[in-house]
């Protein structure tokens, strides 16, 4: 595709502005927007995602925010707008992906200016990419240092060996050379996995919770009747996590209790020590930075999933949706029991984008990053 009939996509050479900011050329014209983008990939500049989905980073300018934002993009809208249309950039030229529509986006104030900046937005096109295609504007790159399983082989009686080799192999280090901010006083006397937990949550405060979340150590409260600890929180606070709670202290490794709205306290399979491992596996796929994800498994499409990864052998996590967890290097697979006779849900997370490449063709995926 020659990069000047492109322009004729959005009005001509002479009738556009064009902006560049990062590795991605904008150009806005009468007849619509052209979206350039570099071929290859990083989580810290625009590219092509996956095979639906292409990533534009700011800070973008402001004719550049005002075009994609202020003008009706919400699926569903009925009202006319101009297209969007997207190329990749090629050492043989660009390469035309045809058009999108933006399904998020962010905005930050600019330092200094009470002025709303595009910060990043994704544009979901309008016809998928081909492997092929996808494989020219994203070439596959090498893993390095994927995280191993090695904390597997604690879970039989070592779990707190477990816990902190996952989370550490998992979470890189935000501050290692620097003291972390003294913590503050337990206001209760907390059980030793719950404390080696807010220990690990110094250097990696990631672990506490991307989706739901382990309360800080300074909102640890009772319930009304001042009977349990709460410690754990759902993200829209529509359940809880809490310990039964004693003057004489709590047990060495407690049960977890899960609490849904005003009904009975349903106990999780799990202790505390095998609770805080799968808390942090969901916690983990449900954050990464590359995911996979399907809505609508029967137990034989699981079946396929589970043979090609290794399974943690620990009974079901979370009570209201009974979820197992399977796991290759640098990549953790949770899948959930929708409680409809023969229907799951998956989501799979990944360190790097190349993990999840072994799951690519085994079921039929919602959202695929490999």
């Amino acid at each position: 595709m020659d990069e000047e009939w492109a322009y004729t996509l959005c009005g001509g050479t002479a009738a556009t502005e064009s902006f560049t900011f990062g590795n991605a050329t904008v150009g806005i014209g009468d007849a619509g927007t052209l979206i350039i983008v570099a071929a290859g990939d990083a989580l810290d500049r625009s590219c092509v995602w996956n095979a639906d989905e292409v990533r534009l980073l700011g800070p973008a300018p402001t004719p550049v925010r005002q075009r994609l934002l202020k003008e009706p993009w919400e699926r569903g809208t009925s009202e006319a707008k101009l297209p969007v249309h997207l190329a990749v950039r090629t050492p043989e030229g660009l390469l035309y992906l045809g058009t999108g529509s933006v399904t998020r986006a962010g905005t930050v104030v600019q330092p200094g200016r009470n002025e709303q900046v595009l910060s990043d937005c994704a544009l979901r096109l309008r016809s998928p990419l081909s492997k092929p295609d996808l494989a020219r504007v994203r070439p596959a790159a090498p893993p390095s240092g994927l995280p191993d399983l090695g904390w597997l082989r604690h879970l039989d009686g070592r779990r707190g060996s477990a816990l902190e080799q996952f989370v550490t192999g998992w979470y890189p280090a935000e501050s290692e050379t620097v003291a972390p901010p003294s913590a503050p006083v337990p206001p209760v006397d907390l059980p030793d996995g719950l404390r080696q937990f807010y220990r690990l949550g110094q250097h990696r405060p990631r672990c506490l919770g991307v989706q739901n979340r382990v309360l800080p150590l300074s909102k640890l409260h009772t319930d009304a009747m001042g009977e349990m600890l709460v410690f754990g929180e759902e993200n829209q606070g529509c359940f809880l996590w809490s310990l039964l709670w004693t003057l004489e202290g709590s047990e060495a490794d407690p049960t977890v209790w899960f609490s849904e709205d005003d009904e009975p306290l349903i106990a999780e399979q799990e202790p505390l020590s095998g609770f805080l491992i799968q808390f942090s596996l969901f916690e983990a796929s449900m954050g990464a930075d590359y995911v996979a994800s399907s809505c609508r498994l029967t137990a034989e499409q699981v079946d396929r999933l589970a043979g090609a990864l290794r399974p943690v052998p620990l009974r079901p996590f979370w009570p209201a949706a009974p979820t197992r967890f399977y796991v290759a290097p640098g990549l953790v697979l949770h899948v959930t029991d929708e409680g409809s006779g023969n229907r799951f849900s998956a989501w799979a997370g990944a360190t790097h984008r190349s993990a999840l490449a072994p799951l690519a063709d085994l079921v039929e995926w919602d959202q695929f990053d490999g």
